[in-house]
């Protein structure tokens, strides 16, 4: 009995298992397709309700390749000669050293070498015999220690800084676009490999990844009037306000709370001591409502500064008059508040219902989570319109530790003018924040503790070094002297990634139907146990692909119909060894035994070379090369399992319901073997 529940198990805890890692890839089309049959406004509360579940089910779900869903496939590469070029000290370049940049860019254009290799090498050639060194037309911050080996040090630092600013930025945009699942990867020492699912509109992805990144240094901005008009916005999504109405209603609800605060807070309390609209609804239910009817302020949560801590609490409009006039708030969201807020925020007749002098931004990454809030939440701020100063005064910054704390830190520096401005701006706010923000998002929101005067700057606050790495490179992305260009790009459309669904799917039915055939012509009723193995091994395939996060392409489907003729190939090793014992004239059951135990060898002898050459692929290769070598890995994997395993657990399974039990391999067996 033990024996037939160990077989059991066997068999349906691999089937069990990829039907889980397979179920979110379902979900998630069946909820896309739902959503897709919904208009605007009825897709806006779908989300509230969904849109967090739908996310979690995309992210685990079996993610499609450009080739199978159409898109934009885009090779950057990054300017470093340009950067070379800009980092010498201007006052100190000649026709020399234009010569050696110029060569250094011919040479680039036609190699994959290290640009910094190209430009010591052509600078040793063309520079040096003229009595010229990196000293003479590079500077240090520290002239104490200048030497062509520290200027060489700080050359590779700028180049490796400026591909991670450059991938920092370029996610941030392509994220921002709405580009789903896209594939950002470095390309050996310059390049940038995009590949963007679903894009149509080239040209302005194009400009897009090209443009300049936009670094800004803004103030908080406070007040109760902006959430005045959070609520009207509320009102007015609800549809119990028009827009015009709403800014009215804004302006006049100012000037009562101003005015008779507490005649406003009393009629408040009134009119909430006659009614209670949530009287007797579950918490469920309270939610529901409550999001139904505040469709605005039910996707995010505020806090009040109140003496030196924030404290939580309701925007309402009995709450609002109690607050001060220039109270200063923090508000954060979820990870799908803040998609839903971002698209509510886009629409100019939302716009026009803020203050004219504040906007709305959001943290580019998400805060620490508590215990109240364990998931993933965002920082959500209301700044000033103007920036108080843009990131072309920084030159330089620094991820580093406080000596006395020994926290992460971030030391700026910024350029003689910045240095001006800087120490004004931040004499004249003194305890207030100022956002530090990059193309449209918050990295960072320090406090002004005190004038700084210098250009030289200390960031604090940062949870550990990742994020003070990271603000470094969004610093120093004010400041990019290596801009990207684009030097390939293809676009697949999405009929050719339809037409390669449909190729792909047939191929795969056409080559699964023809090894069915063979196997039951040939193999009889064995031949109907390997295909029920080959079956599993697809699903055990694709499954580990989904719950590793794998991306399957054409390449993929490839490897995956690679993996049936191997599963097949070890099905009939094993077989045709059972058969060849039957010849002998031992018994059935000996002759599987036999079968299984010396058809291993080989099978695991050619299953791992099979490996080892796809690892090699894997590791060597490229987009569609990795793609056929992951799949073509996995399914190693599971055939051994299948093959093996499983067939024998199911042989077994068949032979022992009965002495009489017999299983035919497409050999005509003795009526007495057994």
């Amino acid at each position: 009995m033990k024996g037939k529940v160990g077989k059991l198990l066997t068999i349906i805890v691999p089937v069990v298992l990829a039907v889980f890692l397979l179920y979110p890839t379902w979900r998630s089309y069946q909820m896309a397709a739902e959503r897709a049959t919904l208009d605007s406004a009825a897709q806006v509360q779908w989300d509230q309700v969904n849109g967090e579940d739908f996310r979690k089910e995309k992210l685990r779900a079996l993610k499609l390749g450009l080739d199978l869903r159409g898109g934009m496939y885009v090779t950057l590469e990054v300017d470093v000669v340009r950067l070379l070029e800009e980092a010498a000290d201007r006052a100190a370049v000649d026709e020399t050293f234009e010569r050696v940049i110029e060569e250094t860019r011919r040479q680039a254009e036609h190699s994959d070498e290290d640009v910094l290799d190209i430009f010591l090498r052509t600078f040793d050639r063309i520079a040096r015999p003229q009595g010229k060194s990196l000293v003479t037309y590079y500077e240090l911050v520290d002239v104490r220690d200048i030497s062509e080996e520290r200027i060489i040090e700080r050359l590779k630092r700028d180049i490796s800084e400026a591909i991670d600013q450059a991938l920092e930025v370029i996610r941030q945009r392509i994220d921002k676009f709405g580009v789903t699942e896209p594939t950002i990867q470095k390309q050996g020492t310059r390049r940038i490999l995009l590949e963007l699912p679903g894009v149509q509109d080239e040209r302005e992805m194009r400009q897009l990844l090209q443009t300049t990144a936009r670094l800004e240094f803004k103030l908080l901005r406070h007040g109760t009037d902006i959430l005045h008009a959070f609520l009207n916005i509320d009102r007015y999504l609800a549809g119990k306000t028009s827009s015009d109405s709403a800014r009215v209603a804004d302006t006049t609800a100012a000037k009562a709370s101003s005015a008779t605060p507490d005649t406003a807070v009393a009629k408040k309390t009134d009119t909430a001591a006659k009614s209670d609209p949530y009287a007797g609804l579950s918490d469920e239910e309270k939610v529901a409502k409550f999001r139904r009817e505040h469709p605005f302020i039910s996707l995010f949560a505020g806090q009040v500064l109140i003496g030196e801590r924030y404290q939580p609490f309701d925007i309402a409009e009995e709450v609002i008059p109690k607050l001060p006039s220039d109270a200063e708030f923090t508000f954060v969201t979820t990870e799908d508040g803040k998609r839903q807020l971002q698209s509510l925020l886009a629409r100019p007749d939302i716009r026009r219902m803020l203050p004219a002098d504040a906007e709305i931004a959001f943290g580019a990454k998400p805060e620490r989570g508590t215990e109240n809030t364990p998931n993933r939440t965002y920082g959500m701020y209301v700044l000033k319109r103007d920036p108080e100063l843009t990131g072309d005064v920084v030159t330089d910054a620094y991820a580093t530790f406080d000596q006395m704390s020994n926290r992460p830190m971030v030391l700026m520096y910024m350029n003689s003018e910045g240095s001006e401005r800087w120490a004004k701006i931040t004499g004249a706010n003194i305890g207030k924040r100022i956002a530090i923000v990059l193309d449209g998002e918050v990295y960072s929101a320090p406090v002004v503790r005190s004038k700084i005067t210098g250009g030289s700057s200390q960031i604090e606050g940062m949870a550990n070094v990742e994020e003070a790495k990271l603000l470094q490179i969004v610093l120093k992305a004010g400041a990019l002297k290596a801009p990207v260009k684009i030097i390939e790009e293809r676009v697949v459309g999405p009929s050719l990634g339809e037409d390669s669904i449909r190729s792909g799917i047939s191929a795969s039915l056409i080559a699964f139907a023809l090894v069915v055939l063979f196997m039951v012509t040939y193999y009889s009723l064995g031949g109907m146990v390997a295909v029920i193995a080959m079956l599993i091994n697809v699903m055990l395939n694709l499954g580990i692909l989904a719950g590793f996060g794998g991306t399957l392409s054409l390449p993929g489907i490839a490897g995956i119909i690679l993996t049936l003729a191997i599963a097949v190939d070890a099905n009939i090793i094993i077989f045709e060894r059972i058969r060849e014992e039957l010849h002998r004239g031992r018994s059935l059951r000996a002759s599987i035994d036999e079968g299984f135990r010396h058809a291993l060898p080989p099978i695991i002898d050619s299953h791992v070379t099979t490996f080892l050459t796809g690892l090699i692929l894997f590791v060597l290769g490229y987009g569609p090369i990795q793609g056929f070598a992951t799949t073509l890995m996995i399914g190693i994997l599971t055939t051994l399992f299948t093959s093996i395993l499983v067939s024998r657990a199911i042989i077994d399974l068949w032979l022992s319901r009965s002495p009489q039990a017999r299983i035919s391999f497409g050999e005509v067996l003795p009526a007495t073997q057994s």
